[in-house]
């Protein structure tokens, strides 16, 4: 069987979905390819900052998620061996535009998920999909897929999204991300009768971990843990919680483990944290001729500015304004929007890479004056500046159909 489609898209993360939600607004239709089941809500909840609130108005969605989740203007950060704890402000990002406000958001991953699905047509987002091979006909201007069920699909357009190990981007000829040698827990806790914390993030920095937590709403805390801690974390999610609990957390305060106790065990993953060495981004091959990659798939980072999911909402609304002005060439469109995004990429993924290694992890003398840094300058003065980023708006869409 054969198929042929404008636009195909592979993976139905936030990216995926976000970036079908804007080809439909340009007048692109899309199909979604998802290897899963079902939508993947891997990572219970996600922090979303101005500049994804601003992709997700233009997106015609934000209204819809802001209405059920507040947003947090301050938070705290202890250092667990001196006992000291900072004040950091969210106030400086929580800005208005119009009547919508875009201030920093928690909000569960399987809302928003569901939120972008709602929006596209029955039938968009196809499930237990699998890809066996990718050809180019560029005589035609065509990507073929193949399927491992025997089908095919013939598309102009063909946008990768499918993660961290993506295979649009080992197509592509993208090199492997890099281990940071650091590596992650999250989970999600519910207290039925209520937790009585406040709505504050809040943040306790040792030697070998950096832990979190924050109220989402007056039930759900989400929380989660980066260490560099060598040490095989199990996957089974009692084991990860016993790990966090009884190793990696120990010296943090009760309060912290409290919440760690009270997780709901589907939500608790481990996971290393990988990112794309920069020059990559800048120099690789994010495109050729109608194929593209986003979201992670073009350019993953470390969690330390909470902006993997912010970025791929920006991926998204640039993508599908630039072949919408792209004047019928796919290529075009494609290269107009990695030429677009590249830099401001990079920039993220060094400057997370960097805030993850001042605040967590090392040994010797230097690692001595780093700690120094990072307790008496980083928080106060460099963290408020590094987030500056934040106010980036990646634009509307163009009101005008389209088709490739």
């Amino acid at each position: 069987m054969e198929e042929v489609h404008e636009a195909v898209i592979v993976g139905a993360g936030i990216a995926g979905l976000a970036t079908a939600i804007a080809l439909k607004k340009v007048g692109i239709q899309s199909i979604v390819l998802e290897k899963s089941h079902q939508l993947r809500s891997t990572g219970a909840a996600i922090t979303l900052a101005p500049n994804a609130w601003r992709a997700l108005d233009s997106l015609g969605v934000a209204t819809k998620l802001t209405s059920i989740y507040r947003t947090f203007e301050r938070g705290y950060v202890t250092n667990l061996i001196t006992g000291a704890t900072q004040e950091q402000s969210f106030k400086g990002t929580n800005t208005n535009s119009g009547d919508e406000d875009m201030g920093v958001r928690s909000v569960h991953r399987k809302v928003l998920l569901e939120t972008l699905a709602n929006e596209l047509p029955e039938n968009t987002v196809k499930f237990s999909i699998k890809i066996n091979s990718i050809k180019s006909q560029e005589e035609e201007d065509i990507t073929v897929l193949q399927l491992e069920d025997g089908s095919v699909i013939r598309t102009k357009a063909l946008i990768g999204c499918d993660g961290v190990h993506s295979v649009v981007a080992q197509w592509l000829g993208l090199t492997t991300p890099v281990d940071s040698g650091r590596s992650a827990v999250r989970g999600l806790s519910v207290f039925p009768a209520g937790h009585g914390l406040k709505h504050q993030l809040h943040q306790f920095v040792g030697n070998n971990a950096r832990c979190a937590f924050v109220a989402m709403n007056q039930t759900d805390v989400f929380w989660g843990i980066t260490t560099t801690d060598g040490t095989m974390v199990p996957r089974e999610p009692e084991l990860i919680q016993k790990e966090v609990t009884e190793h990696l957390a120990k010296d943090c305060p009760a309060e912290y483990l409290n919440v760690i106790q009270r997780a709901e065990l589907s939500t608790i993953t481990w996971a290393p944290l990988m990112y794309r060495v920069p020059w990559d981004v800048l120099f690789g091959k994010t495109h050729r001729g109608g194929v593209t990659v986003a979201g992670d798939a073009f350019h993953p980072m470390t969690p330390d500015l909470g902006q993997g999911g912010c970025t791929a909402l920006e991926d998204a609304v640039v993508l599908a304004r630039c072949l919408a002005n792209s004047r019928g060439s796919v290529s075009s469109g494609m290269e107009m929007y990695v030429k677009e995004r590249r830099w401001r990429v990079a920039g993220i993924i060094t400057g997370a890479f960097l805030s993850g290694w001042v605040q967590q992890g090392g040994t010797g003398w230097r690692w001595w004056l780093v700690k120094l840094f990072r307790d008496n300058l980083f928080y106060r003065f460099v963290f408020p500046r590094i987030v500056n980023f934040v106010h980036y708006d990646c634009g509307v869409l163009p009101e005008k159909e389209k088709t490739l």
